[in-house]
C-alpha cells in the first residue's frame, strides 16, 4: 500500500498573474491535460470533495503556516457505486447531517440526485480544468485554466512536501504578491457560496 503524504501548497485564483505567468513559463513544461471534475461544496466546511472518472477524492487541511502555506491531506479515493459506509465519510467531511438514505450503495447519478442535490448546505459545481505542469525546484508548479458555471478563470499552484521548497518556489515566481486562495475557496467565490 503506498503511503500517503500529505502536501503543503500555495495557490490562487486570477485572470492576471502578471509576471509570474511568465516566470513559471520560462521553464520546462511537463504534461498538459484535461478533465472534468464535480466538486461538492458544503457551507460549513472546507475540505475538499471532488469527484473525478467515477473516484469520489477527499483532501482535509490539516494545518496553515507563518507562511499562509496550508497542508493537505488526501484520506479518501472512494470508487462509485459508493457504499454507505463511505457516504458517511464524506458526510463527516461536509459537516453535515446525513440524510437518511434508502440504498446500499450508490452510483453517482444517484448520489447526486438524492443524496447531494436535496441538501441546502451542499451544492455540486461541474469543474473542466485544462492544466499544464511544471516542475521548478522539485516542486509541482500548475497553471490552469478552470471553467465553472460558463465562467472561466486562471489558477496557479505550487505544491510538495518541504514547505521551505514550496515558499521559496511562490517568492522566485513572484506569485507572493496575491493571496492564497485555495480550490474551495476559489470555488466558493465564483458560486457566491460563502
Amino acid at each position: 500500500m503506498q503511503e500517503i503524504v500529505p502536501r503543503w501548497e500555495w495557490r490562487t485564483f486570477t485572470n492576471d498573474l502578471k509576471k509570474a505567468e511568465e516566470n513559471i513559463r520560462k521553464h520546462t513544461e511537463g504534461k498538459s491535460r484535461e478533465s472534468a471534475e464535480v466538486y461538492i461544496l458544503s457551507e460549513v466546511s472546507m475540505d475538499n470533495t471532488k469527484v473525478r472518472d467515477n473516484l469520489m477524492d477527499i483532501k482535509t487541511l490539516q494545518q496553515v503556516n507563518e507562511d499562509r502555506l496550508e497542508l493537505w491531506l488526501p484520506i479518501m479515493k472512494g470508487t462509485f457505486p459508493l457504499p454507505v459506509a463511505e457516504i458517511e465519510k464524506v458526510f463527516k467531511c461536509f459537516r453535515v447531517s446525513m440524510p437518511k438514505l434508502s440504498r446500499d450503495q450508490y452510483t453517482f447519478e444517484q448520489y447526486l440526485d438524492e443524496v447531494i442535490r436535496p441538501s441546502k448546505l451542499l451544492k455540486a459545481v461541474n469543474v473542466l480544468k485544462k492544466r499544464t505542469g511544471f516542475t521548478i525546484n522539485n516542486c509541482i508548479v500548475e497553471i490552469a485554466d478552470v471553467k465553472v458555471d460558463d465562467k472561466w478563470i486562471k489558477t496557479a499552484a505550487v505544491e510538495m512536501e518541504d514547505p521551505s521548497m514550496v515558499i521559496k518556489t511562490v517568492r522566485e515566481l513572484e506569485l507572493d504578491t496575491f493571496p492564497n486562495i485555495n480550490y474551495l475557496r476559489g470555488l466558493k467565490n465564483l458560486v457566491g457560496m460563502k
